[in-house]
């Protein structure tokens, strides 16, 4: 059995080899199936029109050899490279500010220690690309800056495009543009975003929020991290890679389509929790094991356990969020 899998990440002493070789036997078919069929579709052509056929395929799963280029074709990080020729090197060989650098450096070895291309060893080593990627982006969105958590994000779309104007340019589709607000020193777009998918606990899992406010548990120290890094080191690789691919075509609303599946599929399991402490483990446990491992199934479930989920409803959840976020100081 192989103590790497293919991204460069090392298998946790008590991974599950034989489970996870029964279900990649099974995905193995399906991934061939979509590659032919993705194939087809793009025909040696770099376009891609929105429609539901489209969205039904990438709902399905994006072959890796045609994810770079379908993630940057469907953010319109590919229309914005080819606007601006040269930008991302003009970035990295103008001015730079001090400070930021500095806390980029700070975040380099903590970037997947537990992946083998982002060691010091390793030939290419990622951590160059990745330093690179962060200086350009905390250049070109000052707002922004660095934010701890976009090293992770960074760092995975370097693992899938390889190549470093790209990775850039969706950085900044989603920084920009699909997640609103997340990475400013506020942070609010994320705070806010915490709060609306307590509403909608509140409104689809009841039993779960009436849990939380019982015992006093904030949502924030339990999804924080899904949201701030967008499943990595949650889920495993491949989930959170079929999370994005839907991420880049749908929007931020897929974050809560998975939390709110995690929520759900394992309700019971949280609701025998009996105190604080308790409940966050709980929390913990519900992105490991089987479920989330057949990232195949996992992805048809996000369409259909939350029920309807319109970016009206979850912009409206927004608004009143915010509001109280911002009168709470």
């Amino acid at each position: 059995f192989c103590r790497v899998d293919a991204y460069g990440f090392e298998r946790p002493e008590d991974f599950d080899y034989a489970s996870y070789e029964a279900f990649f036997s099974r995905y193995l078919v399906v991934l061939t199936r979509r590659a032919i069929k993705w194939s087809k579709l793009l025909k040696g052509n770099n376009s891609l029109q929105k429609s539901l056929k489209v969205k039904r395929y990438i709902r399905k799963g994006i072959p890796n050899e045609h994810r770079a280029l379908v993630w940057m074709i469907v953010s319109g990080a590919q229309a914005n490279m080819e606007q601006n020729p040269g930008y991302y090197h003009r970035l990295l060989e103008g001015e730079k500010n001090a400070k930021l650098l500095e806390a980029i450096k700070t975040d380099m070895n903590r970037t997947f220690p537990d992946n083998v291309k982002f060691r010091k060893t390793a030939d290419p080593c990622l951590q160059h690309a990745l330093y690179n990627v962060l200086v350009a982006y905390g250049h070109h969105n000052k707002a922004v800056g660095y934010c701890q958590g976009m090293n992770f994000i960074a760092g995975y779309l370097i693992l899938i495009t390889k190549n470093e104007e790209e990775s850039f340019w969706l950085l900044d589709a989603l920084i920009g543009r699909i997640l609103p607000d997340y990475y400013s020193p506020a942070m609010l777009g994320l705070k806010t975003d915490q709060e609306v998918l307590g509403e909608l606990v509140k409104m689809k899992i009841p039993a779960v929020a009436e849990l939380m406010e019982r015992h006093g548990v904030m949502w924030t120290l339990v999804v924080s991290r899904w949201f701030i890094c967008l499943f990595i080191d949650i889920l495993p690789v491949e989930t959170v890679l079929r999370i994005w691919d839907c991420l880049f075509y749908e929007g931020s609303k897929i974050i809560f389509r998975v939390a709110l599946t995690l929520i759900k599929q394992n309700q019971a399991f949280i609701l025998e929790a009996t105190n604080f402490p308790d409940i966050c483990e709980k929390f913990k446990q519900i992105t490991k094991g089987t479920f989330v491992t057949e990232c195949h199934s996992f992805m048809q479930k996000i369409f259909t356990d939350p029920g309807s989920l319109s970016m009206a409803t979850i912009n409206k959840l927004r608004e009143t969020c915010r509001e109280k976020l911002l009168s709470q100081g």
